[in-house]
């Protein structure tokens, strides 16, 4: 069952709306662990593992974005996976 579209006042659907919001939220909770692992030097709390099936899951939903021309999950999941690199480098340079 799908809801019937409402559109805001760009014309984007409401629907967008969210998608832009939730993918804003999830990127930027990202910003605040890299910054703390780039300025303690040290990252042995992060985990290899989950840092790099994240950054897999990000890579693949970039891909349904692109297939399905989705802007928001293009946008974020490339935002995301450029954060998650970092991360994953961090992890790799700071993490013994």
């Amino acid at each position: 069952m799908r809801l019937a579209a409402s559109y805001g006042k760009a014309g984007l659907p409401m629907t967008d709306y969210i998608g832009y919001i939730a993918g804003l939220v999830v990127t930027v909770s990202l910003i605040p662990q890299i910054l703390r692992v780039y300025k303690l030097k040290s990252a042995r709390e992060i985990s290899v593992l989950y840092t790099t099936l994240l950054l897999a899951g990000m890579l693949l939903w970039l891909i349904y974005g692109i297939v399905l021309g989705l802007v928001p999950i293009i946008l974020w999941n490339v935002a995301g996976a450029v954060l998650t690199t970092l991360l994953l480098l961090a992890k790799l340079k700071y993490g013994r």
